[in-house]
Formats: structure tokens, sequence, C-alpha cells
């Protein structure tokens, strides 16, 4: 499993939200701290609010929230958030389709690494990631 772009900044945003847990911070501020492109972080975090993993409040002291507590938001939601669900795993060479009855040389490998990187993201809470990258 790869995650886009978007997958990555979402992480870091929430991470970094999570880190600073019942402070409102704006896209400015989330900006300011992670680098990410400010158009494409406030389209982000207006999603992530669509998405129900944020709050947001308007005006002068304003920005966004994080809706729940960090122990009850897994990872697996917020890539599910970004990224949608995908009913299976991309093909590990890329193909469009895995034929199912010819199976390509990794096809097993890649299923049960692809399950093994859901489970982490099921079990994974925001919680845990909370500022580690941000120290």
């Amino acid at each position: 499993m790869t995650f886009t772009r978007t997958t990555e900044y979402a992480l870091r945003a929430l991470g970094y939200m999570a880190s600073r847990e019942g402070e409102m911070l704006s896209a400015d501020q989330l900006h300011a701290k992670l680098k990410i492109p400010k158009k494409y972080l406030q389209r982000l975090l207006t999603d992530l609010k669509r998405s129900g993993l944020l709050k947001s409040v308007r005006g002068r002291n304003g920005g966004f929230i994080l809706s729940r507590r960090t122990g009850d938001i897994t990872l697996a939601e917020i890539v599910h958030a970004v990224e949608g669900t995908r009913t299976r795993p991309e093909c590990f060479f890329g193909f469009a389709k895995c034929a199912l009855d010819v199976p390509c040389a990794m096809h097993d490998v890649w299923i049960r690494s692809q399950s093994t990187v859901q489970e982490a993201l099921q079990t994974t809470r925001l919680a845990d990631i909370a500022g580690t990258t941000f120290r």
C-alpha cells in the first residue's frame, strides 16, 4: 500500500494537532509549522472537517480542532477520510488488475503485507503518533 501525498499531509497535520490536543489551530499556524503548501492545506483541512475528524470555528480567533479525543481516532479513519475505501489492494507490479486464476509472482506476499498494514492502521491511534515528528 502506498499513500498519496494528501494522506501524508493529513497524517502530519493531525499528528501535530494531536500533540496540541484541545488547542484551536489556524491553517496559517499549521502551514508555518508543517511547511505544507497553504492552498493544499486549506483544502485538506476542509475535507477533514467534512469527514468529521475536525471541527472549525470561523473568525479572528478561529481555526481547526480535533472533533474527538486522539485516543478515539485511528490512522485507518484518517486514511479512509482522504483516500476512500479500497476494495482490493493494488497490484505489486502496478497492473490495473491481478488475475485471480493466474496471479502475479508477488500476489500472495503482497496481499499479506497489505493486510498487515491495514491491521496496523486500524490498531494505531492518533494519540500514538502525537507529536512524534514535530519535536
